[in-house]
């Protein structure tokens, strides 16, 4: 067997380099630029924000993502020392996502630290009210699959709820004017389980997803309350307006609404601006594209109101 040449270690490769970085200089600086508003090279990290999201599920779960062995006296010092740390953390990255989202002629950076740590303070505020959503989707988990035995097993191991307690902190930190970081944020969520949930998409508590890996949830989907959703479901939009110039149009409400108490099974794509009525069960693998009443039941062959 004929084995492919290797250098000698004892000799070290010429690659050129001189050249190839003017050359990328050229394309990064000239020719192919792309820097926002041709000068903002300060990005937020997504290593820090991993940090960040370890930081804030540590301060509103302590025992399953902090410590293990946390006691009645060292739990509200572990959650402080945490949340300082992790706040202080999160602010610099909120400050450097404001260049997107804030009037250039406000770009100086006295005033975009001013916003950051208000932001960052009206976000820390909401962390106890997110924590008690948070809490009505782990009994949603537990009370919609057989197979769950404790709060604390859907905590460590269900994808689900990793997906979820980031899209509540993206979401929190969407509306509060934030949306590029809530995207980084949606985007580490969605690396790390297979499901991507638009910071932007409202939904509404004990809210359930089963398995979980394919799960697409778009930017102006409304979900009601004790909502269930299976692998592979896609809540998306049915079609991309565009201007007179031929851009898509932005904003506009294009991804269903789903009432509360909907079950939406495996596999099932539902596209547009269209409602699924209260209480309604979609069947897997369903194409659906018009609303439909409550109390409907939605298969592959048929549609068939109770």
């Amino acid at each position: 067997m004929n084995l492919p040449h290797t250098p000698s270690p004892d000799i070290a490769p010429e690659w050129h380099l001189a050249d190839i970085v003017e050359q990328l200089r050229t394309s990064r600086e000239i020719e192919h630029k792309i820097r926002y508003l041709d000068r903002v090279r300060e990005l937020p990290s997504r290593e820090a924000l991993v940090t960040v999201l370890d930081g804030l599920s540590a301060a509103l779960f302590p025992t399953h993502y902090g410590r293990c062995k946390l006691t009645d006296d060292s739990i509200d010092y572990f959650v402080g020392n945490t949340l300082n740390a992790t706040l202080n953390l999160l602010c610099e990255q909120v400050r450097r996502a404001l260049y997107f989202s804030e009037a250039p002629d406000t770009h100086d950076k006295q005033n975009l630290q001013g916003k950051a740590v208000e932001l960052t303070r009206r976000f820390a505020a909401q962390l106890p009210a997110i924590r008690a959503v948070l809490v009505s989707d782990l009994h949603a988990a537990y009370q919609g699959d057989p197979a769950a035995t404790s709060i604390s097993e859907i905590l460590l191991s269900y994808p689900g709820i990793k997906a979820i307690i980031h899209y509540r902190l993206a979401h929190a930190i969407h509306k509060l004017g934030a949306p590029f970081l809530a995207r980084l944020i949606s985007d580490i969520a969605h690396s790390a389980t297979g499901i991507d949930i638009h910071p932007a998409a409202q939904i509404g508590a004990s809210f359930f997803i089963d398995h979980g890996t394919g799960v697409v949830i778009g930017e102006t989907t409304i979900i009601g309350e004790r909502v269930r959703l299976y692998q592979a479901v896609t809540l998306g939009a049915k079609r991309f307006p565009a201007d007179p110039d031929g851009k898509l149009t932005k904003g506009i409400a294009r991804h269903p609404i789903v009432e509360d108490d909907v079950v939406i099974y495996a596999g099932a794509t539902i596209l547009g601006r269209i409602t699924i009525g209260r209480g309604s069960t979609v069947g897997g693998n369903v194409w659906l594209t018009q609303s439909v009443p409550a109390g409907t039941n939605v298969n592959q062959a048929k549609n068939q109101e109770d």
